[in-house]
This record gives C-alpha cells, structure tokens and sequence, in this order.
C-alpha cells in the first residue's frame, strides 16, 4: 500500500520521529533516520490501521442504512381490509 504524503506533512513526521526518539530514548537520529522509520510505518504498519478504519467505516454505514430503512418504513401507512 501506497501513502502519498505532502512534502510538508512527511518532513513533520520526520520531525516528529527525531523528537520521540529524542524523548524516549535519548538518542539523536538522523533525518534520513528518521525518514527510513517512517518508511516503515507507513508500508509495514499503516495498511493495519487502514484497514481498521475501513471495517469502523463499513459498521457506521451498516447502522446508517439500517436506521434510515427503519425510517423508512416507519412512513407505511396502515392497509384496511
């Protein structure tokens, strides 16, 4: 999978690695370091949570449907004999 990132976007990202491993490790990275983590994340790791967000997509449009089918139906009007 294939995540485009704006220049802009993936040099904060990159920012954002270099200052967690800053933070939590103490230790100074590269931005090429950095940009290679990245890389990564976004082959290796990012496809799970995308495809997560999809199946939480795919449960709010099933409620959606259902909801408005109910609505719907709740319109018919009563057929005397």
């Amino acid at each position: 999978m294939f995540i485009k990132l704006t220049k802009e976007l993936q040099q904060l990202m990159i920012s954002d690695i270099q200052y967690f491993f800053s933070q939590e490790r103490e230790e100074e990275i590269t931005e090429f370091a950095a940009g290679r983590v990245l890389d990564f994340v976004k082959e290796s790791l990012a496809p799970h949570f995308y495809n997560a967000a999809v199946q939480d997509v795919k449960r709010v449009v099933e409620q959606q449907y259902f909801s408005l089918e109910d609505e719907i139906l709740s319109l018919e009007r009563p057929i005397k004999k």
